[in-house]
């Protein structure tokens, strides 16, 4: 009987037919045993007797890999391969798939109500009313500011159409792929990084995690800003350095921040010293409708494998060749 190994948490909460396909398909499952990421000796030590991994953002790396001697077939739920070693995938003949389409709309709602947040200063007032502290805070409203967006793929893409019920902003896009059939859709500016950061009175980033993309946004990028821009990164951990973030937010400069991804998770640094850093938990897909049909399509994919049926979700050699320029 083939087995597979689950290691995202929370699985199945919502939805059970992930594991139904398992079980009707007679595939055997283990859903993560200690129940939060894994580090990578702990996947190395789980892994060894299994065939297929329906993963999360845990590390697997090529040493992961040398110890799972059946393991043939890897199922990311979600979109962020930066965790997956492809190249030592690619070596050991085990397949990749993953769901790119199925995150976005939760990834971007979440965005929008984070640029709500930092904006209107709602993390700040219920601070206050919690400390029996009452204090109106005067805000600003989207259509009233200049929005950089840099990343305009799936989820940067969907942000804007989500934004066009608040009115009309200015909006500067970056992207290393312009797509100018966005033009039709949207007013948008086309501009260089820097532009955006001198210019955008709210940033947000919407690029995977690559060699290009690591540290993207460091101190000097930082304090090219303005003083009172602000800043939402739902994207991975990473592409902006967050000691940079958390000392630049200390010297009083930059509006606030907004981080749903770290470097390293679960988060315990000094960003949840600041205030005015809204923090959340890589909880961008988490809404009931996105998650369940990310779990369902990479179970799908692992079930399609372990019966013999051609993979419908296979990572693109695009997706290799970035990781051939390094991380």
């Amino acid at each position: 009987m083939p087995k597979v190994l689950i290691t995202t948490v929370p699985f199945a909460e919502r939805n059970k037919f992930p594991l139904e396909m398992l079980e009707s398909n007679g595939i055997e499952y283990v859903i993560n045993p200690l129940n939060k990421k894994l580090t990578e000796a702990e996947l190395a030590d789980l892994i060894p007797e299994f065939d297929a991994l329906i993963a999360g953002t845990e590390p697997i790396t090529e040493y992961v890999m040398s110890c799972a001697p059946r393991l043939k077939h890897i199922s990311r739920v979600g979109i962020g391969l930066d965790s997956v070693d492809l190249l030592a995938a690619e070596k050991r003949g085990i397949k990749v798939s993953y769901t790119p389409d199925a995150p976005a709309p939760a990834v971007a709602e979440l965005t929008l109500g984070l640029m709500l947040s930092l904006l209107r200063s709602i993390h700040i007032a219920n601070t206050q009313m919690h400390q029996g502290q009452w204090q109106r805070v005067f805000g600003r409203r989207i259509s009233e500011i200049t929005v950089g967006i840099i990343g305009v793929g799936r989820i940067g893409t969907r942000v804007l159409r989500r934004m066009r019920g608040f009115g009309t902003p200015k909006i500067m896009v970056n992207d290393i792929l312009p797509n100018l059939e966005l033009n039709r859709e949207f007013k948008l500016n086309w501009a260089s990084k820097t532009d955006i950061y001198r210019e955008a009175d709210l940033i947000s980033i919407h690029v995977p995690l690559t060699a290009q993309t690591k540290n993207m946004i460091r101190k000097e990028h930082l304090l090219q800003m303005k003083p009172d821009a602000l800043l939402i990164n739902t994207s991975r951990g990473g592409i902006v350095n967050e000691q940079d973030l958390l000392e630049v937010l200390q010297s009083d400069h930059l509006g606030g921040a907004a981080i749903d991804v770290f470097t390293e998770e679960p988060y315990h640094g000094d960003l949840a010293k600041v205030d005015r850093c809204i923090l959340t938990s890589h909880m961008g897909s988490m809404s009931v409708d996105c998650r369940t049909r990310m779990e369902i399509e990479a179970t799908q994919e692992a079930v399609r494998f372990l019966v013999g049926q051609p993979l419908q979700s296979l990572v693109p050699e695009t997706e290799y060749n970035v990781q051939r320029q390094g991380l």
